[in-house]
């Protein structure tokens, strides 16, 4: 294994938005990186996610609308600075990917008595997306991009694309070819939030106990 490689897998991984270029997926790796997706551990050996893979223009550009809507009502709610700041930043790249993948979470699968969420509920969602994270990572190994939009609201996305009762969308995912992967992730370049260093969010034995690491 070129554990170097794995690494830096992790440090290339970006939520892409401008940089899809459109045209098709390969097949192969598209089916790679889908399997990974579906290896990932989950609680109980539930596998509380499925995957809708969308093609269709007409579902794609009535997701687009609906989510630059409530990227509009975001904006509106921002004050002075933080608005100006958050304005240039694009937040989707639902037309311009391959395709978009609707991961949802059954919370009913695995009947009742699931072995691993009986004092934690929130344990299969938290599968979702470590399903996603696999995904993600296995998307960045093969060449692709993949972007998280979050922008919507859940009836809606349930009705345009058939989730019933009791499932929840998780995610749109963006997925696709790209032109390049930034090095410094969007946020950052557009100084909507820096990165948190490491060494904030180490404690050792309790909380607020700062552990005394070299790093």
């Amino acid at each position: 294994m070129d554990i170097d490689g794995f690494y830096e897998i992790i440090q290339m991984r970006r939520d892409v938005r401008n940089e899809f270029i459109g045209g098709p997926m390969d097949q192969s790796k598209l089916k790679r990186i889908l399997r990974a997706a579906h290896q990932a551990p989950s609680v109980g050996m539930t596998q509380p996610w499925d995957f809708i893979l969308v093609d269709d223009d007409a579902i794609r550009i009535d997701f687009r609308d609906h989510v630059l809507v409530e990227r509009s009502k975001f904006s509106d709610r921002l004050i002075g600075e933080a608005q100006e700041t958050f304005n240039p930043i694009k937040i989707e790249g639902i037309m311009e990917s391959a395709i978009g993948i609707v991961v949802t979470y059954d919370p009913s699968r695995g009947g009742s008595a699931i072995l691993g969420r009986n004092t934690i509920d929130e344990t299969g969602l938290y599968s979702v997306c470590l399903a996603i994270e696999n995904l993600w990572l296995a998307a960045t190994a093969e060449g692709y991009g993949v972007g998280w939009v979050s922008f919507y609201q859940e009836s809606f996305l349930c009705d345009l694309v058939g989730i019933p009762s009791p499932l929840r969308p998780i995610a749109w995912l963006c997925l696709g070819p790209i032109s390049t992967l930034m090095e410094v992730p969007d946020l950052e370049r557009f100084n909507w939030r820096g990165r948190r260093p490491l060494e904030e969010a180490l404690f050792q034995n309790r909380y607020g106990e700062r552990l005394k690491l070299d790093l």
